[in-house]
């Protein structure tokens, strides 16, 4: 039996614990001696590096569908921090500090969020579907993935897209960041917007990189573990060259390990672990 955390036998600690990491977390990335980025540009970058949208709402959550459309308020409101903003080369880009004070002045509304292990509701749940978009961009992109979570678990299905398996990027200020590091000489631009179904998500570039960029799936397997059901998925990157349409290198950024909370489908095969 997993032995559970202080914050579970004692629910009344949560918010000062949670002030303690914040604390801790911000003043570690002022002593870490990175430059992180904080520039904004009004205009646009001429170059388009990678684009793509996500649909706002999920309706298989299983949850009141008011926690989706305060989801899409939370979104909006952290979108006007990360509008604009440039990644220059040598700075790095953190998703947590960039939102800092995103709800400074209009509060976060409650959104779906996990605490704990349990999917439950908290004020400025759903952040990560933009930090699932951006790591997305980002990995259409020669920068440097120097922090990524992907989510532990997952209680209901995904909406119906054509994205791989294990490309989100899960955050908890204080906890989980997701950041990027500029080691190329172009200047990177975030620019996010929204119609009534979707979240648009553009990464725009100084110059013209030389290579295209393709990610997708390799090995996906599940196994049986303490009874629950684990995905491991790799997620592969293909260098391109532009010119030709060639690749040029392949190579497996990482293993996904998500716990499955959800039914999966009788044709998929699950290895008993050992």
């Amino acid at each position: 039996m997993k032995r559970k955390r202080v914050t579970e036998l004692f629910p009344f600690l949560i918010p000062l614990r949670t002030k303690q990491r914040k604390f801790c977390f911000y003043l570690g990335m002022r002593l870490d001696k990175n430059t992180y980025c904080k520039a904004r540009l009004e205009g646009a970058l001429p170059y388009v590096a990678f684009e793509d949208s996500s649909q706002l709402y999920n309706t298989e959550t299983g949850f009141d569908m008011v926690y989706q459309e305060n989801k899409v308020f939370n979104l909006k409101l952290a979108a006007k921090e990360l509008n604009g903003l440039l990644i220059r080369p040598g700075e790095t880009f953190s998703f947590s500090q960039a939102i800092r004070y995103a709800d400074r002045h209009t509060p976060y509304k409650e959104g779906l969020t996990v605490v704990n292990g349990h999917l439950t509701t908290a004020p400025g749940g759903g952040m990560c579907q933009i930090s699932n978009l951006l790591f997305w961009l980002f990995l259409h992109t020669p920068l440097t993935i120097v922090e990524r979570h992907g989510h532990a678990s997952k209680d209901f299905p995904d909406p119906p897209s054509n994205l791989p398996t294990g490309v989100d990027a899960t955050i908890s200020e204080g906890w989980l960041d997701l950041k990027v590091k500029n080691d190329t000489n172009r200047t990177y631009q975030i620019l996010l917007s929204f119609d009534s179904h979707h979240l648009f998500g553009r990464l725009l570039c100084s110059e013209e990189d030389a290579c295209l960029y393709q990610i997708q799936n390799g090995k996906i397997s599940y196994i049986r573990q303490d009874k629950e059901i684990i995905q491991l998925a790799d997620v592969i990157q293909t260098r391109i060259d532009r010119g030709s349409g060639q690749p040029v290198e392949s190579r497996r950024l990482y293993q996904n390990k998500c716990r499955i909370g959800y039914p999966l489908s009788s044709n998929i095969n699950i290895a008993e672990k050992g």
